[in-house]
């Protein structure tokens, strides 16, 4: 058992002790300081091994935020300075974001000690909301359990992320870059006095209503925002009747992260920038949450554009959507994942298929991905059970060495089947490209 093993250790250590003290006790007057000093000696010497040792652990933790970070670098023979010109940046263009602060009065100002911290903590058991009665009689749920916890880090206006993380031979000197995420010290609009809006746009894509749910609980739980709106039916829902908006709360988007599709609903179409700055005039809305792909982001900048050219104080922040993962900059849009795991069935579904339709069967599976392959490539990869991929940026060859004609040929005849996955835009370049467009603009 643990208990006798320890206690025999402790037994054996009790009498090694004994055993080197009454040795030492034995021993002449003489030889005993002898002993003694070697045995401090090699104490000391232990320590100062203990002691190299430790500093040899620590002096790799060179903070790049303190002054001394470059004196600190040199000193640890770990690294080594690299004086080559491709691992230098001289210049870094950072992508330029049109700042409110530059032409509206904030609400917390450079000088200012900054309120920017989480407002409340998540509501638990025990932890009720409270009503308090509006001006306007209407009764509004608050989260009571007030937080006000300072956030690890708050990121300032200068930080950036480059682009070229990466270097290597023959790069040049000159790097672009995008403004860093995160919490600012200093707040532009009073989080108290927000009204926030998110609006799903385009086609359905796993992970809508986990956006939906974050942005909503981050609003609130972490900004302290008065209100959030939900525009149902696209951009339709600035304007119809038919899709009035719905008060989204903590409660109503709890669990709607176990659902699919989209609470709000989603919609092409529908884009009329005069009845939409009317609705953002009408309820009041400072923050406006666009999710949706390359269509509806051009919506979004239209709506920002003209919310400048109104002299409006809005902010609109577009949150990429598309399962195609075909979005610049983005290694992974949400979503992606989720897709890549469906078409597995499909995948499985088109072999069986081929494999029992005899002779010669082919499953052929469409998926999506009108301008990328990154769906098809990534599910045919993770199947294991394709024999021929086709995607948009691949032209496609029918005949010839390179043809795929001649391989389906083969490998039919070599396993008696085939499965081929397309993504919906290749072959652009054998049928033609069309010059219809859907609602989005797509």
């Amino acid at each position: 058992m643990p208990m006798t093993i320890t206690m025999r250790r402790l037994i054996l250590i009790f009498h090694t002790i004994a055993t080197v003290v009454t040795a030492f006790s034995a021993l002449p007057l003489s030889h005993r300081h002898v002993v003694t000093s070697r045995f401090q000696a090699s104490v000391q010497e232990n320590n100062n091994n203990a002691a190299t040792k430790e500093e040899e652990l620590s002096v790799d933790e060179c903070s790049l935020d303190e002054e001394d970070a470059l004196a600190c670098l040199e000193s640890v023979s770990f690294y080594e300075k690299d004086t080559s010109s491709f691992m230098t940046v001289t210049e870094v263009f950072v992508a330029e974001v049109e700042s409110l602060r530059e032409k509206f009065p904030s609400y917390e100002n450079e000088g200012d000690e900054g309120s920017n911290m989480v407002k409340f903590n998540k509501r638990n058991k025990g932890y009720d909301l409270h009503s308090v009665q509006q001006s306007n009689g209407d009764e509004e749920l608050t989260n009571t359990h007030v937080a006000n916890l300072e956030y690890n880090q708050v990121i300032s206006d200068r930080e950036v992320v480059l682009v070229d993380t990466v270097r290597k031979l023959g790069m040049k000197s000159v790097s672009r870059a995008f403004h860093r995420a995160g919490p600012r010290k200093l707040l532009h609009f009073d989080p108290s006095k927000v009204n926030a809006a998110i609006v799903t746009c385009g086609g359905l894509c796993p992970g809508l209503n986990n956006v939906i749910r974050e942005v909503t609980h981050s609003l609130y739980y972490l900004y302290g925002a008065k209100k959030v709106y939900g525009i149902t039916g696209g951009f339709n829902g600035f304007h119809e009747p038919d899709y009035p908006p719905v008060h989204l709360t903590n409660e109503l988007v709890e669990n709607i992260h176990h659902e699919g599709g989209t609470i709000l609903r989603s919609g092409r179409g529908g884009f009329d920038i005069n009845k939409i700055l009317e609705f953002i005039k009408e309820k009041d809305i400072q923050q406006l949450y666009v999710i949706g792909g390359d269509g509806t982001h051009r919506g979004a900048y239209a709506i920002s554009q003209a919310c400048q050219d109104e002299n409006m104080n809005v902010a609109v922040a577009g949150i990429p959507k598309t399962i195609d993962n075909d979005v610049d900059y983005i290694d992974r849009s949400f979503g992606f994942v989720s897709a890549v795991e469906a078409a597995q069935a499909a995948i499985r579904t088109g072999k069986t298929e081929a494999m029992c339709n005899v002779p010669n069967g082919i499953g052929i599976i469409k998926l999506m991905g009108r301008s990328a392959g990154f769906l098809a490539a990534f599910a045919a990869l993770g199947s294991g059970d394709v024999d021929l991929v086709l995607v948009p940026e691949v032209p496609i060859v029918l005949d010839g060495p390179d043809g795929i004609l001649p391989f389906l040929r083969r490998r039919v005849k070599e396993q008696k089947y085939a499965v081929v996955v397309v993504a919906e835009g290749a072959g652009e370049e054998l049928l033609g490209v069309s010059d219809q467009v859907d609602a989005g603009g797509n």
